[in-house]
């Protein structure tokens, strides 16, 4: 067997299953439903952890062989923390209790693990007889199951493979409660997951270093092994690269793709390096294309640097709420990685207070948190610029005598600041945010992620983060069926207006123009209005809505799923829908969780009448949301101004209409 082949030089011994079963050569195993190797799983333990008592190391194997749930996922996730973390144990020492932990693999030494590759092992439970092809044993534990097609057979596919390990997963699920990491291959291509990944979810492996992508006359097979199951890039994988995503639905078991795992493992040399006492606190910037998991890219990272610094603080950095929110959640799904729960700052005075610790912490906050006190009003009391942090002056009054002084925040030098989407405008180091958070953090080191390349002439990015540490575009992500093709279709509505708009228009125009000490600001504003009433006039828009019914209604006869318009302000979105109820009046309904046209935006009660049955609060937007993903709701189309256009996943939105 030729994938066999490629294990023994990697430092792998290569048995056949043939000879350890319990009526073998040399039997290991005392029943065919035994899925571990007790023997050598004891001898790693007593290998790895001399200074505990033996009943405790003997309570941490039983606890190891031990199932506590009928549901496998939960059983592999009390397994994968067991693995990862230690077992927890306690025993006598003179005449106390003490608290310890047992490890069944060396991280740090692969050398001193002990790793096999068996072949034709077979397990019985039930009355399923199932003989996964190639099973890997870490110590004694089945941590990757192999499943092998033959590619001379024009009918065994490596699809095949896949439904042939989902079938194992039903029929011998012992075996996969120590289960890390499945592999299928046909011996040319091959592909990757874990317990609870789909086929569209199953990735190649592009590389053996990191730094050049394999060349297409290798095999994937080759690559993948001697790249993904090397015994120092296995093991690495198991830990900071693994997460269990949970939502109040499901879990979802999740492994970092070769761009992510590379990326972060570079990441953190660059960051070691910044934070160094002669380093300049620059890490770098990484560039992972939109779609590509960048901000499951961020939660590796934040569990790669708490395993690897000392208790260090995070400070994860986004310039919008609602791109706050949406990265919150997914790194509050991974708490597990993460080893602490992350906390979201709700304003100045709460950014400061969980800044003033002496060590650990992830801790979210938007930038215009870190921005000053613009100068003290009336009285000596502090104000602050209006709008500054959440859109509203108030909420920045509100916390103003928590920020007085522009003093440091914090002067340890072990924080990390994370920034989300670190090329916009918000970081610039003259006049944007940038000097005032490092005004709050001068001894933090500082990294950016982006999902859209920096431009050639932006310097205040690298001055504020350095140079690129990785690049993942969009031609690389849809070779690798990372992320799906974009496909452009250009749409014209033509703007007819009335002779006594266009008189009107023209008054307009002279008005706001009249003045000769325009301030900037006023230009702008102006310039907007006049585009935006140009935009929104209801001959165009009811164009773009007949437009986009026709168009989307013939999209979904043939391809299933959702779309999404984005409009230039929240007037045209509620004058779009209007526009579309009437062509398509069964598309509304007053309630949330019915329906299949809805409008996403933010506003209050000063808004107009027409315009509150689609302003929601926070929940509200969520609970939308959650429909907007789920493929068989109802809801299949939403018009929004801004929100939800970065960081929010849809799998199953395939066309969105751009009038922006």
């Amino acid at each position: 067997m030729i994938a066999l082949s490629y294990f023994e030089p990697l430092g792998y011994g290569v048995l056949s299953g043939l000879d350890i079963e319990p009526d073998g050569e040399h039997p290991e195993r005392k029943s065919y439903s035994d899925v571990v190797l007790t023997t050598r799983l004891r001898d790693a333990i007593d290998k790895l952890n001399p200074n505990i008592p033996y009943d405790a190391r003997e309570e941490a194997l039983k606890k190891v062989l031990r199932t506590d749930s009928p549901n496998l996922l939960v059983n592999n996730e009390i397994f994968h923390k067991y693995l990862t973390e230690g077992i927890d144990v306690e025993y006598r020492i003179e005449a106390r209790i003490r608290g310890d932990k047992v490890y069944l693999v060396d991280f740090a030494n692969p050398e001193r693990n002990e790793f096999l590759a068996i072949n034709q092992f077979t397990v019985i439970e039930g009355n399923n007889n199932r003989r996964p092809d190639i099973i890997l044993f870490i110590n004694g534990l089945p941590l990757v199951v192999i499943e092998l097609k033959n590619a001379a057979d024009e009918n065994a596919k490596v699809l095949t493979a896949f439904h042939q390990l989902q079938t194992y997963k039903l029929q011998i699920p012992s075996l996969f409660v120590y289960n890390e990491l499945l592999m299928v291959s046909d011996g040319w291509e091959a592909k990757c997951g874990t317990l609870t990944s789909e086929w569209s979810r199953f990735m190649t492996w592009k590389t053996l270093d990191g730094e050049t992508l394999a060349d297409q006359l290798t095999p994937q097979m080759e690559v993948m092994t001697k790249g993904m199951l090397r015994r120092e890039t296995l093991l690495d994988l198991l830990r900071p690269f693994m997460v269990f995503e949970k939502n109040k639905e499901k879990t979802v078991k999740k492994v970092a793709a070769y761009h992510q795992y590379y990326a972060v493992n570079k990441a953190l040399a660059t960051t070691r390096k910044a934070a160094e006492e002669t380093g300049d606190r620059r890490a770098g910037v990484i560039w992972h294309t939109q779609g590509s998991g960048k901000n499951l890219s961020m939660v590796f990272y934040a569990g790669k640097l708490v395993l690897a610094f000392d208790n260090p603080t995070l400070v994860v950095l986004t310039d919008r709420n609602d791109l706050d929110d949406q990265l919150f959640e997914t790194f509050d799904s991974c708490q597990q990685l993460l080893r602490q729960s992350p906390v979201q700052a709700e304003d100045r005075r709460h950014l400061r207070k969980l800044l003033n610790v002496a060590s650990g912490g992830i801790v979210f906050s938007t930038i215009q948190k870190f921005m000053p006190i613009n100068d003290v009003g009336a009285g000596g009391s502090p104000t602050v610029r209006e709008g500054a942090e959440d859109g509203t002056a108030e909420s920045a009054r509100a916390d103003a005598w928590a920020s007085a002084s522009n003093e440091p925040r914090s002067l340890r030098r072990n924080i990390i600041v994370i920034a989300d989407e670190a090329h916009r405008s918000q970081y610039d180091f003259i006049d944007g945010c940038a000097r005032h958070l490092h005004e709050a953090l001068p001894q933090a080191s500082f990294i950016g992620f982006t999902g859209t390349p920096i431009e050639t002439n932006d310097k205040n990015t690298k001055a504020v983060f350095g140079d690129y540490i990785d690049i993942y575009d969009i031609q690389q992500a849809v070779i690798d069926k990372a992320t799906v093709p974009i496909y452009y279709e250009s749409r014209l509505a033509k703007i007819n207006f009335a002779e006594d708009e266009k008189a009107n228009l023209d008054e307009q125009f002279e008005e706001l123009t009249e003045s000769q000490e325009l301030t900037e600001r006023q230009k702008i504003k102006a310039k907007w209005a006049r585009l935006e009433a140009i935009v929104g006039n209801e001959h165009r828009l009811a164009k773009i809505a007949e437009d986009l019914v026709n168009h989307f209604e013939q999209r979904i006869a043939v391809l299933e799923g959702k779309g999404m318009m984005v409009c230039m302000s929240r007037r045209i979105c509620v004058d779009l829908y209007n526009a579309i109820i009437k062509l398509r009046p069964a598309w509304h309904h007053d309630e949330d969780d019915k329906g299949f046209l809805k409008v996403i935006m933010t506003g209050n009660a000063s808004d107009a009448l027409d315009w509150q049955p689609h302003i929601r609060n926070k929940p509200r937007r969520k609970a939308i949301g959650e429909r907007l993903k789920a493929p068989k709701d109802e809801l299949k189309l939403v018009i929004v101004r801004d929100m939800w256009l970065t960081g929010f996943d849809v799998p199953c939105l395939h066309t969105l209409y751009i009038d922006k």
